[in-house]
């Protein structure tokens, strides 16, 4: 088997190829290229450097400005650009005290994006990266996410460039307790409700969570991904690597196949991953691959229940690394690469953004790749994608296939306004009916004689929503 080579020292170079054509553009129809171009060279001078909000913004608009081009009044009203400028962005110094009394100075960041449907939403994220661009990306990518789930959810994200991994929880606690002393002056259950992200788990929301209920002395729905005993909801934690499986179930059942007897690779071994591979393994799939940032583990016969426990055990619990998986359980080890060149039927991208380029796509579709669904947010460029539709391969966009994790943020923020909690078995066939009606509503939009393209349809079927309310309110 063929392994791939690490992306690591190619990252500059790959970047700085993107940027020039984000600003060339590349259009889904000649008709709207003088548009996209001049658009996308707008949005760069006036955001420079935001290398990762760009490519979101781009990858949504090659199919948007040629479907506003039909519709006069999102044009006259001037949609795209205000869709693409944040309603606020708000940055914060935030201090606190590590366990040997030295006083450390992270930056924290809220991006409120669009209110149009109803309250910010989105999460939070703890990571050495996180940045206004990262923050803008992935607040603009929610807007569409969360609309194609139907519930009444604008769009936030926020975090702070706090890196937890080597912390002990003290130091995470005082850290949290720091950065939300800010953060509430700026959120409320019908104002923003923030929810966790990379980094941010139960623990830091555990954390957030008590001092924001001391700041308001209140105890309301504000945060989402709460633990059970107090306010949390069942499922929130696999709800993502759920979505992601059932999206792509979706998809095959739609050309009369499923998952089961499926070969699939998955990225990542954090709460998306472990949890897309215990719904691939019920579903009938056998699992190959995980991974982290130092490389990823092979498995040929499978990741089973058992070994998942491990995996969960490993990370969750011991914060160590994939490779020990390898020791344990006899597989193969690669370090400093990526699973994309293991012969698969299905793949499923959980790590995070910019995670599968035009090369790794290139390997997916040489080694019987089939489809794709995203668990990460943008895990694959714009070439990455590019490749993937040229050969046909299905592809579940994150903004669609990763909605299960706002969908239960949605039913935890409705039974904390109920004061109920919903069981198990009603949540799961809630989440599983949010994802059938975004692929019905993807379908609908992406199709064209008989073929589907699935981020055509979900960049326009979550578009339609939030500019028809942003129509409506007429110039706010």
């Amino acid at each position: 088997m063929n392994m791939i080579p690490s992306h690591k020292n190619k990252q500059y170079a790959k970047v700085a190829t993107h940027k020039a054509a984000i600003i060339n553009g590349a259009p889904s129809s000649n008709s709207a290229s003088l548009d996209l171009k001049s658009f996308m060279e707008d949005l760069t001078k006036r955001t420079p450097g935001e290398i990762e909000f760009h490519q979101a913004v781009h990858e949504v608009m090659c199919d948007v400005i040629p479907y506003v081009n039909e519709h006069n009044k999102y044009k006259e009203a001037n949609i795209i650009e205000r869709l693409t400028e944040p309603d606020r962005s708000i940055m914060f110094r935030v201090n606190w005290e590590d366990d040997n009394g030295r006083i450390h100075t992270n930056r924290g960041y809220r991006v409120q994006f669009n209110n149009s449907i109803g309250p910010y939403k989105g999460g939070l994220r703890f990571h050495p990266t996180v940045n206004l661009s990262v923050l803008k990306f992935l607040g603009f990518e929610q807007i569409f996410k969360n609309s194609l789930t139907n519930l009444p959810l604008g769009a936030g994200k926020g975090g702070s460039d706090f890196n937890p991994q080597g912390r002990t929880d003290r130091e995470i606690m005082r850290f949290c307790i720091a950065f939300m002393t800010e953060l509430s002056k700026y959120i409320g259950n019908t104002v923003d409700i923030p929810a966790g992200d990379i980094g941010v788990g139960e623990r830091e929301i555990g954390y957030l969570y008590g001092q924001y209920k001391k700041l308001v002395n209140g105890f309301e729905g504000s945060i989402t991904g709460k633990g059970l005993e107090f306010g949390g909801s069942l499922i929130r934690k696999e709800a993502t690597g759920y979505g992601c499986v059932y999206f792509m179930e979706e998809m095959l059942n739609n050309i009369g196949d499923s998952v089961r007897g499926k070969t699939c690779v998955v990225s990542g071994s954090g709460n998306v991953a472990q949890y897309a591979i215990e719904k691939i393994n019920h579903l009938g799939g056998r699992v190959v691959t995980v991974s982290d940032s130092s490389g990823f583990i092979y498995d040929p016969e499978g990741i089973d229940n058992v070994k998942l426990g491990h995996i969960m055990s490993l990370k969750n619990i011991d914060r160590g690394r994939i490779s020990e998986y390898s020791e344990k359980f006899k597989a193969q080890y690669f370090s400093n690469k990526t699973p994309w060149s293991v012969p698969c039927d299905l793949a499923f991208p959980c790590a995070t953004q910019n995670e599968i380029y035009e090369f790794d796509a290139h390997e997916l579709v040489k080694n019987g790749c089939k489809a794709v669904s995203e668990g990460a947010n943008m895990p694959t460029n714009s070439d990455g994608i590019r490749v993937f539709q040229q050969n046909n391969v299905l592809f579940g966009p994150g903004k669609a296939a990763n909605a299960g994790g706002v969908a239960v943020s949605g039913m935890e923020m409705s039974q904390n306004s109920q004061h109920s909690n919903w069981d198990k078995e009603h949540l799961d066939e809630s989440l599983k009916g949010v994802i059938k009606d975004i692929h019905k509503k993807c379908y609908i939009f992406g199709t064209q004689s008989g073929k589907t393209n699935y981020l055509k349809g979900a960049n326009i079927g979550g578009f339609k929503k939030v500019a028809d309310a942003m129509v409506a309110y007429g110039i706010n």
